[in-house]
Order: C-alpha cells, then sequence, then structure tokens
C-alpha cells in the first residue's frame, strides 16, 4: 500500500503488504521488505534493505511531542533487519533522527527520536537508544546494550553485551556491565580497521591519563600526544565537550 504522495524511485523495490506513508521519501536500489512500515516525514537513501515488520519513521515515544512536523533521514546502504523501530524527531531536538551509512541494523533495535548515528555503526540484537543519543562511526553496540538519553558513544568504541551506558563512552574504548565501566582499549576492532600498534600504544598511555584516573591528568603529556596522533586529540576533545561525563575506571595503583 503505497499512498500516491510518496517518492519512490523507479529502481527501489517494494514488497507485499509493505505500507509507505505519504511524505516519504525512497532511493534508488532501495528494497523495502514485505510487512513494513514506512511512514512520517521520512527519506530513505540508496541501497537500503528494510527487511519484514520493520518500523520506520513513526512518531516519538515521548509526550512531549506535540504532532509538529519532524523528520527521520536515513543515508545509503544502511542494513535495517527485522522489528528494528526508527522514530522521527522532536522540537526539543532539531526536528529530526539521522541515520548515516553502511549501519548495520540488527532485530529489535530501537533508535528514539532526535538519535544522531554516524557511518558503519554496528547494533547487535536488541540495543536501545534512548532520545538524543548521539553515536559516532565505526562504534559496536553489543546485544541488548541500553544507552540513556543526550549519551554519546565515540567512534570505534565497543559495549559489551547487555551493557547499560547512562554516561559517555570514549572513542577507542572497550566497554561493559550494567551500570558500564570502561576495560581499556577496543583493540581487536581497531586492529580489524588497521590502527597501527604504535597508534594503539598512544591510545592507550592516553586512556590511563584520561580515563582511568578522574583527575589531576599531566596536561603536558596529554598535548604532546594529541600533537602526534590525531586519535588522542579525538579522544582528548570528546571527553573535554562531554556533558554528561564519561564512564571511567578507576586506577588500583
Amino acid at each position: 500500500m503505497v499512498d500516491a504522495g510518496a517518492e519512490i524511485d523507479p529502481t527501489a523495490e517494494i514488497g507485499p503488504y509493505a505500507v509507505i506513508g505519504p511524505h516519504v521519501r525512497i532511493g534508488a536500489d532501495t528494497w523495502v521488505g514485505p510487512h513494513a512500515v514506512v511512514t512520517g516525514r521520512t527519506t530513505v537513501g540508496r541501497e537500503n534493505r528494510v527487511f519484514q515488520f520493520a518500523s520506520v519513521g513513526e512518531i516519538p515515544q515521548d509526550k512531549k511531542y506535540a504532532g509538529e512536523d519532524s523528520e527521520l533521514v536515513i543515508g545509503d546502504g544502511n542494513t535495517i533487519r527485522e522489528f528494528v523501530t526508527l522514530n522521527c524527531g522532536t522540537a526539543q531536538g532539531e526536528n529530526c533522527t539521522r541515520i548515516g551509512n553502511r549501519n548495520w541494523i540488527m532485530a529489535y533495535v530501537h533508535i528514539a527520536h532526535d538519535c544522531v548515528i554516524g557511518d558503519d555503526v554496528t547494533f547487535a540484537n536488541g540495543a536501545t537508544l534512548a532520545g538524543h543519543v548521539e553515536i559516532e562511526d565505526h562504534a559496536i553496540l553489543g546485544g541488548f546494550t541500553l544507552v540513556h538519553q543526550f549519551c554519546r558513544i565515540g567512534r570505534h568504541a565497543f559495549s559489551g553485551m547487555g551493557s547499560a551506558l547512562n554516561k559517555d563512552l570514549p572513542p577507542f574504548v572497550l566497554a561493559s556491565g550494567n551500570l558500564a565501566r570502561p576495560y581499556g582499549l577496543n583493540r581487536e576492532g581497531l586492529r580489524r580497521a588497521g590502527f597501527s600498534e604504535e597508534t594503539m600504544e598512544a591510545l592507550s598511555r592516553a586512556y590511563k591519563l584520561l580515563v582511568r584516573v578522574s583527575g589531576g591528568q599531566p596536561e603536558d603529556e596529554i598535548q604532546q600526544l594529541a600533537g602526534q596522533y590525531p586519535e588522542v586529540e579525538q579522544m582528548r576533545a570528546f571527553i573535554a565537550e562531554s556533558r554528561r561525563g564519561i564512564i571511567r575506571e578507576k586506577s588500583s595503583d
């Protein structure tokens, strides 16, 4: 059931019993599977795959939502599996939920209103984001990860299965637990992404200075590392800009 007002590229494919709303735009070579619902002011880019029973672009699960026009914008090459729920934004955010490119969104994932997702992010089954969450490129959320509203997750970060995050997770860091705690660098993920051992050692030192200890960091050493390694600067800047604070591992020495 495709509304006459929908804009669908001729190369897109809409499966049987799918429902496409009047304000939806779907790009080239995107496939929407059977029984999926794409509604609201939703823009879906090129070469996406939306599997059966997904709900894409529905109004937010937010009591403050008052019917204002808001959007869901999805980039290119994303995989959206069964029973995923992606909501539009609210006036309290930027009236928009944004999902980048090549993200792998497994079954039963929920991405709430006003979230901003980068590129190449992996959401394992059942991962759940509250509103206004930001996730940077190449992050991986383990199955049933829970993320509190307004939290941020940095690039190449990793959360273990069943983690509950109520503060920001810095880039390149591995976290696990309820409530989640950091457990060093996401070394395996960084190796797979092609990071050099030298860069990982610099990040490991920055981790010890910025994440393990909650105060008294030697600023000169951090500045020196940040000047040599852009990845260290990304970690430093992320932590400096954090509004909720970051999860921390207290030093044992």
